[in-house]
């Protein structure tokens, strides 16, 4: 995480509860490039309340005519023995493992389970109780603030570094509409973020495309999650909102040549790639018509033309009404032997 952005392929429940098409999913993001896939640990019963209605976009992308998130939720569990198998799927294809979990019974398990970080979602930026429990644990946090003020930012911030000595946060600027609207975005929030409260920041993207999450990391975003499926075609409630195979693989590796870019000193020199380029696109002073011995140089017999490997322009004012010690065919390139001292 210290020279390079860390990217989150964010699987979720692409999976739609079948532990092949999770293979899949890893498979994708480990071509991909992408540091760690991200699956999402719940159990229904914890996470909503049978009244619990889907999302206008949720409700949008199933068109199944049921309302029910719990019914929706129930069908995208993954067991613990699932868990298992695809952290131990992850590993045999040299991608790191990462899940989300949204009680803090799923929290301990993925402790259990050996995640290096914990990944908390937007939704729970208002769950004092789990912000505590994630809080204690000890490991890095990245923090999502989709639909959040910086007041409720602030609040939970506290809550993670009252509960943990020296804790190890990083907050993701996120907007919890999918697709999220371009006009939304609002990504100069994420640097507000990092200068209201010190802190590391990133990006959370829900934007159609790969664009945004570019522009996050040229902006100094330090981690990117981005959602992915397999397939935006397939049946489930973030499908649409997710990149393809390909576009993943680009947005990775869109994200490493920003790295690159970024890598610099900021010192304004010639680079070693350029150097050899500076007499070519650069011009000196040619004669523009032929200039007789003793004649004067001026604006009429000069003329600015490449290569640059002669007498700068930026020296014309010590070569004009000066003598010319020598006859000088048009087209010649000025030397300081040719001019009368």
């Amino acid at each position: 995480m210290k020279n390079k952005t860390l990217i989150i392929a964010e699987a979720g429940v692409n999976h739609n509860g079948d532990i092949n098409l999770a293979k899949q999913l890893i498979d994708v993001a480990a071509e991909a490039g992408a540091d760690f896939v991200k699956f999402q640990t719940f159990k229904a019963d914890k996470l909503v309340s049978k009244d619990a209605k889907k999302a206008d976009y949720q409700a949008k992308n199933l068109n199944d005519g049921d309302q029910s998130q719990y019914n929706m939720l129930k069908k995208l569990e993954l067991s613990e023995e699932q868990h298992h198998e695809l952290l131990q799927y992850s590993n045999s294809k040299g991608i790191k493992f990462l899940s989300t979990g949204f009680d803090e019974e799923s929290v301990d398990f993925l402790d259990q389970l050996g995640i290096e970080l914990f990944k908390i979602p937007s939704g729970e930026i208002t769950n004092l109780p789990y912000l505590k429990h994630i809080a204690k644990k000890s490991k890095p946090v990245i923090l999502s603030t989709g639909m959040a003020t910086l007041s409720e930012i602030e609040a939970a911030l506290s809550v993670i570094e009252e509960a943990a000595l020296n804790a190890d946060v990083t907050v993701l600027h996120c907007n919890t509409e999918y697709p999220t609207p371009m006009q939304d975005v609002n990504l100069k929030a994420m640097n507000t973020i990092g200068d209201a409260f010190k802190v590391k920041v990133g990006y959370s993207d829900h934007t159609l495309g790969i664009e945004v999450p570019i522009a996050a990391v040229a902006l100094g975003a330090l981690v990117i999650e981005k959602h992915f499926t397999t397939d935006r075609n397939l049946p489930g409630p973030d499908h649409k909102a997710s990149l393809e195979p390909e576009e993943l693989k680009a947005m990775v590796s869109a994200i490493r040549n920003i790295e690159k870019a970024l890598a610099g000193t900021g010192k304004k020199k010639p680079s070693a790639s350029e150097a050899k380029n500076r007499n070519i696109a650069r011009k000196s002073i040619h004669v523009k018509k032929e200039i007789h011995s003793g004649e004067f140089f001026s604006l009429e017999n000069l003329v600015m033309q490449r290569p640059g490997d002669g007498i700068s322009p930026m020296d014309l004012p010590l070569v004009l009404g000066r003598k010319s010690t020598k006859d000088l065919p048009a087209g010649e390139k000025l030397n300081w032997s040719f001019i009368h001292d």
